[in-house]
């Protein structure tokens, strides 16, 4: 076997962990994977011999294209796309069914949440609190010192987590809003009838409404059945901090399409906002409740 040949045997023993890493910093599948091919070129044009920890010089090299490639897309951001009943019903077109899985298994709220991070508080968020990676090793990527690296992490991961409600009040409010989500994905009109409040107000953003929608709707029947008509979106949708109190992010994929505001009183929804407008979205404070880190 040649010198290549087992480089590129040795690369692609780390590949899944690099799109692993890119994928966690980028919240794209396809990015991920030009960040691996682009650390793929860079490790070919390098010599081998040199390179003691080939692990660490490959994780080293894939976050600084990752932050490169952030800052690049901080300097173009869109707005969010509009949300549709195609969009919310099969996941879009143009989205592999293996990135949604991906999006599943590192949670949409999460991915939601660290899309609103600064490109140097993303990268060494994901690699401190995701992969434990030391912060003597994230601060040369990032380009600072160890110490403002960590305030980096810190700052992130406050980003994240938020600051909820007291406990006991969010547990329930949580137990609510879940079982909502559930019956609204599986269409469960009687489900949604148990949670939501008899005079329930669900008010909507027109972004967030179908052709001729009501921006308005009263009452537990009436909202119920719009619900489970529009049950495709619940796919998508987790729980999530929306201004410290329990609401949902709807984020085929990772990417936030709309988010419900709700308020919970005895043990039910008695009313729900869903806010779609793109300047709407960036006002709200959004964290998540399940962040899956160590909090290192």
């Amino acid at each position: 076997m040649s010198g290549q040949d087992e480089l590129a045997e040795r690369f692609e023993a780390q590949r899944g962990r690099l799109r692993a890493v890119a994928y966690r910093m980028l919240g794209s599948l396809g990015e991920a994977e030009d960040a691996v091919q682009e650390t793929w070129l860079r490790l070919a044009r390098t010599d081998a011999d040199e390179v003691k920890n080939l692990p660490g010089w490959l994780r080293t090299v894939i976050s600084r294209i990752c932050l490169d490639m952030l800052r690049s897309r901080a300097s173009r951001r869109e707005a969010p796309e509009p949300v549709s009943d195609e969009v919310g019903a099969d996941g879009g077109a143009s989205g592999p069914e293996e990135e949604a899985l991906l999006a599943d298994s590192v949670g949409l709220a999460l991915l939601v949440v660290l899309d609103r991070l600064s490109p140097a508080e993303r990268v060494a968020f994901v690699l401190h609190d995701s992969f434990g990676v030391p912060f003597e090793q994230i601060a040369p990527v990032v380009g600072r010192s160890t110490v403002t690296t960590k305030k980096l992490a810190s700052r992130a991961r406050h980003k994240v987590r938020g600051t909820p409600a007291p406990p006991a009040g969010l547990d329930g409010h949580r137990r609510v809003v879940e079982a909502f989500l559930a019956a609204a994905r599986g269409g469960d009109l009687g489900g949604l009838l148990a949670v939501l409040a008899p005079d329930v107000v669900r008010r909507a953003d027109a972004a967030a409404l179908p052709p001729g929608g009501a921006p308005e709707l009263r009452g537990a029947r009436a909202v119920a059945e719009q619900t489970v008509l529009l049950r495709g979106r619940a796919r998508f949708a987790e729980v999530a901090l929306v201004d410290g109190a329990v609401g949902a992010v709807v984020a085929p994929r990772g990417r936030l399409h709309l988010v419900l505001r709700v308020t919970v009183e005895d043990g039910r929804i008695t009313s729900y906002e869903a806010i779609a407008d793109p300047v709407r979205l960036r006002g709200l404070a959004l964290a998540v409740l399940d962040t899956g880190i160590t909090g290192r």
